[in-house]
């Protein structure tokens, strides 16, 4: 059996000894999140503004939704949305086995 000299630590290790692996994991979460409800509005026909006026909120509670970058976005927003796209979240928790990460 040969060694692989470039096998070692996975991506994951790397950034938990950067300190950098939540802010990544919760970014990486949030773009999932974002390309759901963009799907749903495309599907559904609805544009910002009209997402903001069926979650009777603001465009700029939307467009912070729709922001990738802005992980501060509260479980309330993201059932306001569900609920005026049609669409149900759901969220599983599980154990983490230390098995590599799905990309």
């Amino acid at each position: 059996m040969t060694q692989h000299k470039h096998v070692g630590s996975s991506l994951d290790d790397l950034l938990e000894a950067d300190g950098t692996l939540e802010q990544v994991e919760t970014e990486a979460l949030k773009r999932v999140i974002v390309w759901q409800i963009q799907q749903a509005m495309g599907q559904t026909g609805v544009n910002k503004s009209q997402l903001a006026q069926k979650m009777h909120t603001s465009r700029t509670v939307v467009n912070r939704l729709l922001d990738e970058k802005d992980t501060g976005v509260t479980i309330t927003t993201l059932v306001k949305a569900g609920r005026a796209l049609g669409m149900t979240w759901t969220l599983q928790a599980g154990e983490d086995n230390g098995s590599p990460r799905a990309a």
